[in-house]
């Protein structure tokens, strides 16, 4: 068991220690659960999907990163098809605060990054703030999104948003979780290694149809697998999610280190009216790794 769930798996009821103990024993637990190991826990605890997720919440939060705060949000995100995808907080020491990452747009972005096309529901142990709300009225859910807080009743995302704004105020039609592939290629000559063409996949499906600054950022780890991200763009501007930071949700809830990246390839379009590059930069110097490499389409 990765060291992180320990103190939060010892406080689960010991039906649903039993349950997930031969999920979580293997250090790579991805942080999610399958609809099929969803159904196996529900069975063996006799819980239903609302208590399953509120009972897994301290292992979300246990993958929150938050040196600055000492915060740690957790949050579940349950998809159309069945699947459970854990969501944490996340900063940066020394990077800028725009560049944190909250727990429903983790939980969110790691759904997103796994292929799951719609949610259902998201379970948080804090209310969603503002900016949390904006960005999940970019999904393709709607308003009817479901939220769950602890001793609240079961609301939906249009209870916490009232007189929203979004993305079909714009008439746009592609939301957030949809399926795109932009078209994007590579010159032939250009002669792209395995980070490289999994930057350009990431870039092919980001989510950004008000400026159409497509980009997406392939991340190297220290045990050199790698972890793609994508730019979600919202309709608000602010809460968009850069594509570093997408990526760095992913590597984190892995149950990797975010301090130890090898290297980097971010691919955007030329001249993009909204360009990641300088951000990028930034952040991923303040987490240690100089080894960015800047493409352009």
């Amino acid at each position: 068991m990765h060291t992180r769930f320990i103190a939060a798996f010892a406080g689960l009821p010991a039906s649903l220690q039993s349950a997930l103990e031969p999920i979580l024993r293997h250090d790579d637990f991805p942080a999610m659960l399958t609809a099929e190991q969803v159904s196996q826990i529900k069975s063996q605890t006799n819980l239903d999907d609302a208590a399953l997720a509120f009972a897994l919440l301290p292992l979300a939060a246990a993958c929150s990163v938050a040196p600055i705060s000492k915060f740690y949000v957790g949050a579940v995100a349950r998809g159309v098809s069945g699947n459970l995808y854990f969501g944490a907080n996340m900063e940066f020491r020394g990077a800028s605060m725009q560049q944190t990452v909250h727990a429903e747009q983790s939980a969110v972005t790691h759904a997103w990054l796994r292929g799951e096309a719609r949610l259902d529901s998201i379970t948080v142990n804090y209310t969603p703030c503002g900016h949390c709300r904006q960005f999940m009225n970019e999904l393709n859910s709607g308003t009817e999104l479901a939220i769950h807080l602890p001793d609240r009743a079961v609301a939906s995302l249009g209870d916490y948003l009232p007189y929203s704004f979004g993305p079909r105020d714009l008439a746009i039609e592609t939301l957030l979780m949809d399926k795109v592939d932009h078209g994007y290629q590579f010159d032939h000559s250009n002669n792209a290694d395995d980070l490289t063409q999994q930057a350009l996949i990431a870039c092919n499906q980001s989510h950004a149809p008000y400026s159409q600054s497509h980009s997406g950022i392939a991340l190297e780890s220290q045990n050199g697998k790698i972890y793609t991200g994508r730019y979600a763009e919202n309709a608000a501007f602010n809460p968009s999610l850069p594509p570093l930071q997408a990526a760095l949700v992913l590597l984190n809830l892995s149950g990797e280190d975010c301090l130890k990246i090898r290297r980097a390839v971010l691919i955007e379009r030329p001249d993009p009216l909204v360009s990641q590059l300088d951000a990028t930069r930034a952040t991923l110097s303040a987490l240690g790794c100089q080894q960015l490499q800047h493409v352009q389409l």
